[in-house]
């Protein structure tokens, strides 16, 4: 495998590890807030992330490479309200799909088409993601401002349960 794919696969093992702790991070801010929803919503999509991670790791092992893993940053943003923390939510979704989209040009520059299959199911993952961001920030604006609309919402979060992700590698 190439070099340059390899090391950017490797960084992205940390990257979604990082994700994690981000996302643990706003499910602390949520659940101090009182919004238990929110903070159940945040706390699954650390584990997807970590899951995420976790799907790199197995795809470099099956490849025979054993990445070196790296410290992960601790997250650094300053949490100021509820809909702050989902626009950062939307900007971190966003800058994964440009680390993605990254890889996904490495690999076929190299014609890396077994890493390009790979990422085509993180490809559609990141639609996702974003959309399901964008979805938050929306519902939030339409219903955070009144408190009976916010309980609902919250109520509506704290439904989310985790289902680990079906990529076969």
């Amino acid at each position: 495998m190439d070099t340059k794919v390899v090391n950017l696969l490797v960084q992205q093992i940390n990257k979604e590890f990082y994700s994690a702790y981000l996302y643990l991070d706003f499910s602390n801010y949520m659940y101090d807030k009182g919004l238990s929803g929110f903070g159940n919503w945040f706390k699954i999509q650390a584990q997807e992330e970590r899951d995420h991670a976790l799907l790199f790791l197995q795809y470099l092992q099956n490849s025979g490479i054993r990445p070196e893993l790296s410290a992960i940053d601790k997250p650094a943003i300053e949490l100021s309200d509820p809909k702050q923390v989902l626009a950062e939510t939307l900007k971190h979704e966003q800058y994964v799909t440009s680390l993605i989209n990254d890889i996904y040009e490495a690999a076929f520059s190299v014609k890396d088409f077994r890493t390009m299959q790979f990422l085509d199911w993180f490809v559609k993952e990141q639609g996702e993601e974003e959309m399901n961001a964008n979805d938050l920030i929306t519902r939030y604006d339409l219903f955070g401002g009144d408190p009976k609309g916010l309980y609902m919402l919250d109520s509506e979060l704290g439904g989310r349960v985790y289902s680990a992700p079906s990529l076969q590698l």
